[in-house]
């Protein structure tokens, strides 16, 4: 469970922030030392993107500078990623110079003197999710989407050394909700040393179009082969082998769509079950969950869990207990006026494909969901017409129902209200259509960080 305190200060040099983070009820972000130079982390970002916009960089270091610096302000003391100590040393001499400068007074009195430099505190104070000041462990986000395993993670006492995700919107919606830019495409950084600190977890839901059904099908009518075989977003999966290989986490999390276990008559998933166990050789646990007992929607995933270290001979996944959620317990109170209803035009178009499906014994339909079961499964092109999820409006002259709204779609996938989403509608509906559900990431979890 995260809590925000929701009071907050003007912060001046020396003064805390009234701001705090709690994880199971402890203070996790923590107050700057007195005496310490604060400084924004987008204001440090800044500073130092502009200190560097004249130097000479390889091509790829220059197209990831906004991660390498967003990561480094997350973990000061560390080398950057990809570059060398030097640009450690060079980033803080720059962002103590510039708040010091700040600090002088209008009577142009310079700062003292002193033995040893002021220490510089990177305020995150403003982000719904700072990071840990004092991990319990340390993990790795590929493939990170906006964050569900960081946040479900996060919440546990984890510190993220490294993130990375390609898609433009999503890494604007991480940036928005932890202060990091993820670094873009894995495949030119997988098979390098990227984080000289431990790695305890490296987590991540490898690309899952390669392994649906609605994937399979659509290539398998244009005559194509599927899984490894096929797509750029099939070979990602042998990018976390070789992460694995150089950062030899202690545990594999990994996650993928329920289907993965019969894809290409099992081949797909012994032919990973393989790798972690032969080229890496780690010990390799599975399971399918349906979250409709986390999260009111039925979305059936495959949760993958791999052990550096052999576990206890009695150890076995996790299972889920409860009952299935009621959608109608995570919708908004809207009008039916809203934004969100659908046009007459939309809505009698989804009654007769609707009614030519039924005749023909075929699937999708779009009818209004009984908002006393679990939604459907949310997926990414819901932007589009919101057949999968129409909820009803009983209030409205038509009776046509209505899309769910953003923040319904974060609740679905059980993150937290404080969790900021895309100001652009349709990047918002595909980024949590995309997502892990939040509270089955945190259940696992739950059940392997006791193996660290």
């Amino acid at each position: 469970m995260i809590a925000h305190s929701t009071a907050k200060n003007k912060i001046s040099e020396g003064t805390p922030y009234a701001k705090t983070m709690r994880v199971n009820g402890k203070v996790t972000f923590q107050a700057p030392s007195k005496g310490s130079l604060i400084i924004n982390f987008k204001e440090a970002l800044s500073l130092i993107l502009a200190t560097e916009s004249a130097t000479e960089f390889d091509i790829h270091v220059r197209e990831e500078l906004p991660a390498i610096v967003s990561h480094w302000l997350q973990n000061p003391k560390e080398t950057p990623v990809l570059l060398d100590m030097s640009y450690r040393d060079k980033w803080l001499s720059v962002v103590r110079s510039h708040c010091e400068l700040k600090v002088i007074t209008f009577g142009f009195n310079m700062p003292k003197e002193r033995k040893h430099p002021r220490p510089i505190h990177i305020d995150f104070s403003d982000l719904p999710f700072p990071p840990v000041a004092k991990p319990k462990f340390t993990f790795i986000d590929l493939f990170a989407g906006i964050g569900g395993f960081r946040i479900a993670l996060q919440g546990l006492g984890g510190k993220c050394l490294f993130s990375s995700e390609w898609d433009r919107h999503a890494k604007e919606t991480y940036f928005q909700n932890y202060g990091e830019v993820p670094f873009g495409d894995i495949t030119k950084l997988s098979e390098k040393k990227l984080i000289e600190n431990p790695v305890d977890i490296l987590a991540g839901g490898f690309p899952c179009q390669p392994f649906s059904r609605a994937g399979v099908s659509a290539r398998s009518s244009l005559g194509q082969e599927h899984g490894f075989s096929c797509e750029t977003q099939g070979q990602l999966f042998f990018d976390v082998i070789s992460m694995a290989k150089i950062h030899k986490p202690k545990i594999l999390l990994l996650e993928n769509v329920g289907n993965l276990l019969r894809h290409d008559g099992g081949h797909t998933f012994a032919t990973i079950k393989d790798r972690i166990e032969n080229d890496l050789g780690y010990h390799f646990f599975s399971s399918v969950y349906n979250t409709n007992v986390l999260v009111p929607q039925s979305r059936v995933r495959c949760i993958i869990v791999a052990f550096r270290e052999k576990p206890p001979a009695n150890w076995e996944m996790p299972t889920l207990q409860g009952e299935p959620l009621a959608l109608g317990t995570i919708l908004e109170d809207l009008h039916y006026d809203s934004k969100y209803t659908l046009s007459k035009k939309m809505w009698d178009g989804h009654i007769r494909r609707s009614k030519r499906n039924v005749d023909r014994g075929a699937g999708f339909t779009a009818y209004p969901k009984d908002l006393s079961k679990p939604s459907t499964t949310l997926v990414a092109r819901y932007y589009k017409d919101g057949k999968e999820c129409l909820i009803p409006q009983e209030n409205h002259p038509d009776r046509i129902p209505r899309m769910l709204t953003q923040r319904e779609c974060a609740r679905l996938q059980g993150f937290p209200e404080e969790f900021e989403y895309h100001r652009s509608k349709v990047a918002a509906y595909k980024q949590f259509g995309n997502a892990v559900p939040v509270p089955l990431v945190s259940e696992v979890a739950k059940a392997v960080l006791p193996r660290l």
